[in-house]
């Protein structure tokens, strides 16, 4: 899906529906703005009643909890981060964009440089650290490079909003002290507010 300047007016997103039905709005078409898709997730000021429903927590873990499949062009989901500290495997991402808002509380984002195949056994290298806070807004693509993300606060939850354009089920987890990758599948804790059956999460 390529990504082309658009130059459509912002829209006002008051509310959490709002942002969903834009996103729907935008990805009628194959041409996305990454800026502009980033500026409308920003536009949302976070207001815990509207996404609660979609909000599953499992204690000492994360969960991804869909909201949205986009007609099969993307996927929106809700994050939801146990008290830590919880931490995703280093992860790519399938040749797809990822957007992240933060909805409440914050999360550690460790990007890594791509593990060289020809070199065995060596350590990842870091590209940067970042603390994402309440409302603010990450992008990341397999350009960009690989991340994981940590939630460290002990006392509490904390909840992301992940756009996924196109959607995956599957990834890349990477161990960072040799660099050696694995395939696995990305699961739903719940579908449109319904915890779904048993299943493991992997990345």
């Amino acid at each position: 899906m390529d990504c082309k300047s658009n130059d459509k007016n912002m829209p006002k997103i008051a509310t959490f529906d709002d942002l969903v039905d834009n996103l729907r709005t935008i990805f009628e078409g194959n041409d996305i703005d990454v800026d502009y898709v980033q500026n409308l997730m920003l536009s949302y000021k976070s207001n815990p009643i509207e996404w609660q429903k979609y909000a599953h927590f499992d204690r000492n873990t994360y969960t991804r909890n869909l909201v949205d499949k986009g007609n099969g062009k993307y996927n929106l989901m809700l994050v939801c981060w146990s008290e830590g500290p919880v931490v995703t495997r280093i992860h790519d991402h399938s040749d797809s964009h990822c957007f992240m808002k933060m909805l409440t509380g914050n999360v550690h984002e460790i990007k890594y440089e791509w593990p060289d195949i020809k070199m065995s056994s060596q350590e990842m290298n870091v590209l940067d650290e970042s603390v994402i806070e309440d409302n603010g807004v990450a992008y990341i693509n397999d350009s960009i490079g690989l991340h994981r993300l940590e939630h460290r606060s002990p006392t509490s939850q904390a909840v992301s909003l992940h756009l996924y354009i196109p959607p995956y089920n599957k990834c890349q987890i990477f161990d960072e002290s040799t660099g050696s990758r694995n395939e696995v599948k990305s699961t739903f804790y719940s579908k449109y507010g319904m915890r779904t059956p048993f299943t493991v999460s992997s990345n």
